[in-house]
């Protein structure tokens, strides 16, 4: 079978050799760039099955980097970067990413990362796992099934979806979801909850009209 080729953008060396050795090690080929023009002269040379994309780098920066890439391709896009900041992470989101990594981060759960948006852009299902009927949820992957069918969920759509199926049956307030998928030092408020509920409902489909169960006056409920 042909390797996934994965293309690594950014200027500090240190991590792209890390990300890089990760990646090789799971069977991955790896191209890396060292700034944002390199890294649009490598993909329109060669190609690439996913993306991984600093922002604040030499020439061109990750947005644009990104905007350029989606403007030919839609492969999966994860935007790497220390800066965490909302606007950060709605400017990459708008851009076309599908992850945002904050650093310091883990490089196997990067790894895990890679391995789930490639298999959710290509419809394929988990390793080992047949296809089941109802939600599966995989945490190591970082990806969830309905009745077979990947699902297209942000990290956070994916932890507060995780979070639900793990208190399957209980009735969760939106300050104890807020706490829990974005910590007690968020300045946002229970709205942030109540949008991405609504998201994620949708993306359920008819699994999530019938089991995403709003509680009026107190919060939301899972039923599996």
């Amino acid at each position: 079978m042909e390797k996934k080729k994965i293309l690594i953008a950014d200027d500090e060396e240190r991590i792209v050799k890390l990300v890089s050795d990760f990646l090789t090690a799971s069977g991955y080929e790896v191209v890396c760039a060292a700034d944002g023009r390199e890294a649009l002269d490598l993909f329109e040379k060669t190609g690439a099955d996913l993306a991984i994309i600093d922002i604040m780098m030499p020439e061109i920066d990750g947005w644009a980097v990104t905007r350029e890439i989606r403007k030919k391709s839609d492969i999966p896009i994860i935007m790497l970067s220390a800066r965490a900041e909302e606007f950060d992470l709605l400017t990459g989101f708008e851009s076309g990413i599908d992850e945002y990594v904050t650093k310091p981060f883990s490089p196997a759960v990067l790894v895990k990362r890679v391995e789930a948006l490639l298999k959710r852009s290509t419809g394929q299902p988990l390793s080992g796992e047949e296809i089941k009927k109802g939600l599966i949820i995989d945490n190591d992957a970082f990806t969830a099934f309905v009745d077979g069918a990947p699902l297209e969920l942000t990290l956070k759509e994916f932890e507060l979806l995780s979070y639900l199926y793990e208190n399957a049956g209980r009735v969760l307030t939106r300050d104890q979801l807020l706490n829990a998928i974005w910590g007690y030092d968020y300045l946002g408020d229970s709205r942030t909850v109540d949008s991405h509920i609504a998201r994620l409902r949708t993306k359920l489909g008819d699994y999530g009209a019938s089991h995403l169960k709003t509680i009026y006056g107190m919060g939301y409920k899972l039923e599996i």
